[in-house]
């Protein structure tokens, strides 16, 4: 257990000493408890990217901490913000269903995890790296590739496949999505998979036509297996902060979104949108990307995080 708060610890370095280290240098300038600190702490939190209005009670719990433990002195506030970070991102995700979890193994069919999310943001590489979790975890793992509008996507899914040797069924570039994901699935079901990946197109979350065809992804899905998706992850990358809440919103507004990928998590100082996604979606973070190798995504765990950000 310690080896996995270590290497976590390690990948969040920046997250952690960036956030940590404001608020130190900003304790360290003033002596006493007042709202020119309690202003000074809450643009600190608004800078992490938790975002305003989740920003404003946890200044308001602070408050109301600090005067019922009667703490006037700058450099004790510290222990008691932290603390109440960390006990609202756990209790928001206590009754979280882990990603890997029963029901993918209880089922007569394929589970099927569909992958959408905006170019840029680390996703074909996040499905890469989510097949291999799930067949180091002793799952049967299949890949569609239904981003056919580009060769060169369909080409560097199939190198993070061949990596894990991991099958990955395609069609020509060009193909209709919807055609290779109906192939596709009928071709599993054949073939007793048992998880399916479905790469998507990398949409712009503002062009109506896309996101339309993301619907009939859905609906040929449905088709096929009239249960699935099982899973629907939206990739965001975490250096965006609020426009990657922005691109949830709208996306979530086309297909449910049941859980988030957040990558890139090693190279932001903005940690805080962690506690922002689920704060303000309600959409829970499944999987964290945390560096460019194969084994660097990692299933999200609240109390792992909070130990490796603070602790």
């Amino acid at each position: 257990m310690f080896s996995i708060f270590k290497t976590l610890k390690e990948k969040l370095a920046k997250t952690r000493n960036s956030f940590l280290g404001k608020i130190a240098e900003t304790l360290s300038l003033r002596t006493k408890v007042d709202e020119d600190l309690m202003d000074d702490l809450e643009e600190i939190l608004l800078q992490a990217d938790v975002g305003p209005e989740l920003s404003m009670k946890i200044i308001d719990e602070l408050r109301d901490e600090l005067r019922l433990n009667n703490i006037t002195e700058a450099s004790k506030v510290q222990d008691y913000l932290l603390n109440i970070i960390s006990k609202k991102l756990i209790l928001d995700y206590e009754n979280n269903k882990p990603f890997i979890n029963d029901s993918i193994d209880n089922l007569n069919r394929p589970y099927v995890i569909l992958i959408i999310g905006v170019n840029g943001t680390g996703k074909t590489t996040s499905i890469g790296k989510i097949a291999k979790l799930l067949k180091n975890n002793g799952k049967n793992v299949m890949i569609i590739a239904a981003d056919t509008f580009r060769a060169a996507a369909i080409e560097q899914l199939s190198i993070w496949a061949s990596r894990s040797d991991i099958p990955m069924f395609k069609h020509e570039t060009g193909s209709d999505p919807s055609s290779v994901i109906y192939d596709g699935l009928n071709y599993a079901k054949s073939n007793k998979v048992n998880v399916v990946l479905i790469d998507t197109a990398g949409r712009q979350h503002n062009k109506t036509n896309l996101m339309n065809e993301l619907g009939k992804i859905s609906r040929t899905i449905a088709k096929v297996l009239p249960e699935a998706p099982d899973e629907t992850l939206l990739v965001l990358d975490s250096t965006t902060g609020q426009n990657a809440i922005a691109q949830a919103n709208f996306f979530n507004q086309v297909t449910p979104v049941t859980g988030i990928i957040l990558t890139k998590l090693d190279g932001t100082a903005k940690g805080g949108i962690v506690v922002a996604v689920k704060n303000q979606l309600n959409i829970p973070v499944k999987l964290i990307g945390v560096g460019e190798g194969i084994d660097d995504l990692k299933e999200f765990d609240a109390s792992d995080f909070v130990e490796a950000m603070f602790n």
